[in-house]
This record gives C-alpha cells, sequence and structure tokens, in this order.
C-alpha cells in the first residue's frame, strides 16, 4: 500500500469514525442516566439526515435546515423519554429495553410512510470538488464533519465540567439515588439526557447525509456501529465512546482498503472481529466503565 492510499483510508476512517463517536456519546448519556441501552438510537440519525434533506430541498437555507432538523430531533428525544420511558419508569431494565426496541421500531414506520423507501440525496455543504493532499483528496464535506465532531465534543466537555446542569449530569451518573438526596432533579436530568442524545443523533445523520444519502433505515446498521463503538470505548465512558467511534471508522476503512479483491463486502466482519478481540482482552472496553452505579 502507498503512502496517499494509506492516508486516504485514514481520512475516510476518521470520517466515519466520528459519525460513530457521536452515535456512541448518545448512548453513553442515556446509558449513565438510566442504565438502559437506547436502541432508537439510530432512528435519531434516520430522522436528523431525512428532516435535513427535506427542508434543504424545499429551499430552506443550509444551515437552517441543518439547525431546524437537529432540533426537531432534540425534542423528539425529550418526547420520547416522555411518553415512554417516564411512564414505565419503575419496569425492569430489560422492560425498558424492550420499549426503545419498540419506539425504533415505529420511528423507522414513520420515517418510511413520510420519506417511502428510496434513497434521498443531499447536496453537499460547500461544493463537492475535492481538496488535495499531496497525492490524497479530502472532501469538503469531510471537512464539514470532522469539525462539527469536533466542536461538539469541546462543546459538551464545557457543559459536562463547567455549568450547573453538566456538574448535576455528572452527579447523576456517578449515583442518581445520592443526587436526588441532595437535591438534584434527577427525572429532569434523564430527559436532558434523552434530548442531548436526540441532538447528537439528528446531527450525526444531518452532517452524514450528503455523503451516505438518507433512507428510512440507515439508522440500523448507523446505530449497531455507534453501539458497538460505545462498547468498546467502554459503555457509558464519554471519552471512550469518542475513541471506540474513531477506532471503530479506522479500522472500518483500513479493513476495506487492505483486505483482498472482493473482499471489501466484509470490511463490517473485519472490523467486528477486532471489536471482540479487544473485548475478549478487557471486557469493560478500552477505558473501561463509566461511573454510573
Amino acid at each position: 500500500m502507498t503512502s496517499s492510499a494509506l492516508v486516504q483510508f485514514l481520512i475516510s476512517g476518521i470520517t466515519l469514525g466520528s459519525i460513530y463517536a457521536m452515535i456512541a456519546l448518545g448512548f453513553a448519556l442515556i446509558y449513565n442516566a438510566t442504565g438502559i441501552v437506547n436502541f432508537a438510537q439510530g432512528e435519531f440519525v434516520t430522522l436528523g439526515a431525512l428532516a435535513a434533506i427535506s427542508l434543504s430541498a424545499a429551499g430552506w437555507p443550509m444551515p437552517v435546515a441543518v439547525l431546524a432538523a437537529v432540533a426537531a430531533v432534540t425534542v423528539l428525544g425529550a418526547v420520547l423519554e416522555w411518553g415512554a420511558i417516564r411512564p414505565a419508569r419503575n419496569a425492569s431494565v430489560i422492560t425498558l429495553i424492550i420499549i426503545t426496541v419498540g419506539a425504533s421500531i415505529l420511528l423507522r414506520g414513520v420515517a418510511m410512510w413520510l420519506w417511502g423507501p428510496d434513497a434521498l440525496p443531499m447536496r453537499p455543504f460547500s461544493g463537492e470538488d475535492p481538496i488535495s493532499l499531496g497525492q490524497a483528496s479530502i472532501l469538503p464535506q469531510h471537512l464539514w464533519i470532522m469539525g462539527i465532531v469536533l466542536a461538539t465534543m469541546v462543546t459538551l466537555r464545557v457543559l459536562a465540567e463547567k455549568t450547573q446542569v453538566g456538574k448535576a449530569m455528572r452527579a447523576c451518573a456517578v449515583n442518581r439515588e445520592a443526587a436526588r438526596l441532595v437535591g438534584i432533579p434527577a427525572e429532569r436530568m434523564v430527559r436532558l439526557a434523552f434530548a442531548l442524545s436526540g441532538m447528537l443523533g439528528g446531527l450525526a445523520g444531518a452532517i452524514i447525509a450528503p455523503l451516505a444519502m438518507g433512507q428510512y433505515d440507515m439508522g440500523i446498521m448507523l446505530g449497531l456501529k455507534g453501539f458497538a463503538a460505545a462498547i468498546l470505548g467502554g459503555i457509558g465512558n464519554p471519552f471512550g465512546a469518542v475513541l471506540g467511534g474513531l477506532l471503530l471508522g479506522t479500522l472500518e476503512s483500513l479493513g476495506a482498503g487492505l483486505s483482498p479483491p472482493g473482499w471489501s463486502g466484509y470490511k463490517d466482519a473485519t472490523a467486528f472481529a477486532i471489536m471482540l478481540v479487544v473485548l475478549m482482552a478487557k471486557p469493560t472496553g478500552l477505558l473501561g466503565r463509566g461511573g454510573r452505579s
């Protein structure tokens, strides 16, 4: 493999990994707040992509279309918590997880009803002409994805460490009952976690749509990859979610590039196989489990 090809694969891997990291971070937020895995996270990605595509096609300016789509999915995340999770908050963890599976199926059906089964294109944020990096190249949309993901991660880090709300969410992640006893509204923090998870999923869908196109079932595989990234990094650990996403995306891209001709279709199997090896060596993930207890 030439150095330019390796750089090209790394660019693709980091781009994919950035999307996986955002989805994985959504899983981590809800896991820390409730102890459950939200299997509707992939549908947040789908709806963010399809809403942004529709608004952009209707003539809305691209930034407004993306922000409106993300805002809608953010509200949807809060509504999911209020309408489905909160009424069953005293149920077992398994029951709550099954509720999220049902929500995933429902949202996928709604997406197919509204947008149909066909893949829908979305124009790039700022053109399609590749930017040369020596003998390799990078699309402007790749730069948008990396930049937006980096800005989102920095913003969430500041929110978590510098604001009262962020500190309250961290307290609930460490011990929800103790946080409630000292006056932190744990139920409100759970709803906020779902809203932020919706925001991350919707934003991931909106920024990946120009590269992958939007389809009603696109969230199935993306959600699975995000969940795998969260597990790989250490479920419940936000930094582990980011690391797991970047690592999984890079392994997937390199797996496709390094595999023999005709084997590129097995790139997902390559990445997941490496993930399984890591988990067999360290079952809690690379950075261990998050602080929730």
